[in-house]
């Protein structure tokens, strides 16, 4: 099984890039399944319900989320009717939506997906350690493959997660920080593994933000509302290769590409 994650969908730009990418991509690769992070799709700051509806039109098949998951009011009831749409497992129990989910690839082959947040300066959520050990047991019930989104901001943090459930996954993929790490490997237990995918979007930015807003906050120190940065966008994505007898992941690949 192969199976695509690409990196955080940030901006008109980035949702632009999965219009022109995402459909050859799957051909080219013969990819089984799709997943992508959303949570900076609504000019990188959230996600609505036509931003879900242009990324699933693209011909990503799940959407994961992040910190930002609650930043346009109108996902909390949206997030309860779309199961495509997951955000992370460790916000405390009542919260709006599911934290993993199982879907069909193209094959009919099932495949989990687990969200989780990072603690290490983010949100203080539930311990994204201890909600894997709860989720991960009924997951694998129903299937070998299960990929983890983790969204987090500290390598440190990424790194622990990936040794402490390798052999119990199939993938964990760091998103969040904006910017792909070039350390894609598969762990002993068999687990693929990359500190961060790296973000969809406009690639003359501050990680998808206005570089003379960045930067002139860096310099006075005073509040700036940032807004998305537009033009020439980048695609960042890792393509993971799966057994399906025994969810071991065998290969995975970092992909480029720029407009």
């Amino acid at each position: 099984m192969r199976i695509m994650m690409i990196g955080d969908v940030f901006g008109r730009s980035g949702r632009r890039a999965l219009k022109d990418n995402v459909v050859e991509l799957v051909r080219e690769h013969k990819i089984d399944l799709v997943l992508a992070n959303g949570e900076n799709a609504a000019g990188g700051n959230g996600i609505t319900r036509e931003n879900a509806r242009e990324i699933f039109d693209a011909g990503v098949d799940v959407i994961t989320m992040g910190n930002h998951v609650w930043n346009k009011k109108e996902i909390i009831n949206y997030l309860d009717k779309e199961e495509r749409i997951i955000r992370p497992q460790n916000y405390p129990p009542g919260t709006p939506g599911m934290g993993f989910g199982l879907f069909k690839t193209k094959n009919n082959d099932v495949v989990g997906v687990v969200n989780m947040s990072g603690r290490i300066f983010m949100p203080e959520l539930d311990c994204p350690f201890r909600c894997a050990d709860q989720v991960i047991p009924l997951l694998r019930e129903k299937t070998s493959i299960i990929i983890m989104d983790f969204h987090a901001e500290a390598t440190s943090e990424k790194a622990a997660m990936a040794y402490y459930l390798d052999g119990r996954l199939s993938a964990i993929c760091g998103t969040h920080t904006h910017v792909q790490t070039a350390d894609e490997r598969i762990l002993e237990g068999g687990t693929a593994f990359i500190t961060d995918i790296g973000m969809t979007g406009p690639r003359d930015s501050v990680i998808g933000v206005k570089k003379e807003l960045v930067i002139r906050k860096f310099i006075t120190q005073m509040p700036q509302k940032f807004e998305a940065a537009t033009g020439l966008y980048q695609f960042n994505a890792v393509v993971i290769d799966i057994q399906q007898e025994t969810g071991q992941a065998v290969a995975i690949k970092r992909i480029q590409n720029f407009e």
